[in-house]
């Protein structure tokens, strides 16, 4: 997702020291800084509390962390400003290392694992054909939602993205 953002507005991805791959893009004339940490998922906050100095980010309403989330159906995209981790490690730790979860996310849902598939089994296992279909619409929307948070504010964003379809 973050690449296609990349993409749709002429940026690239490059190592960074804050172990993630940046970039950093201009839509519709504020710059969005773009990163994909490159730590374990349960240590995702290390990246992104370096991300948040580099970029001198205080008011953390302009942080947006997209992620999955099984508490969604497959596909299912939504916005949400604060709140819990919802067992999802990689939030935990974001919110572990700000020490607040007031910053906004854009959740992709995955879905509940089949039968007693544990979560961990479930997220880490390829998606099914029909699944990665599904995924690949989630993705170009949770793009949409970025650029929507940008553009109109996460209010904005949650009425438009989080009514029922």
């Amino acid at each position: 997702m973050i690449a296609l953002l990349a993409e749709r507005h002429g940026g690239r991805l490059r190592k960074a020291k804050e172990r993630s791959l940046v970039g950093e893009v201009r839509v519709g004339g504020a710059l969005l800084a773009l990163a994909f940490p490159q730590t374990y998922m349960n240590e995702s906050g290390l990246a992104v509390t370096a991300l948040v100095r580099r970029y001198g980010i205080e008011d953390l309403d302009r942080l947006v962390v997209v992620h999955d989330e099984l508490d969604l159906p497959s596909g299912r995209v939504k916005v949400k400003v604060g709140g819990g981790s919802a067992g999802n490690n990689g939030i935990k730790s974001v919110v572990a290392h700000l020490h607040t979860g007031d910053f906004v996310r854009v959740r992709i849902g995955i879905g509940k694992p089949p039968g007693r598939q544990t979560g961990t089994d479930y997220v880490l296992k390829r998606p099914g054909k029909a699944e990665r279909t599904e995924l690949d619409v989630a993705v170009v929307e949770a793009a949409d939602a970025v650029e929507a948070i940008l553009a109109e504010g996460a209010d904005a964003a949650m009425n438009r993205f989080n009514t029922a379809k």
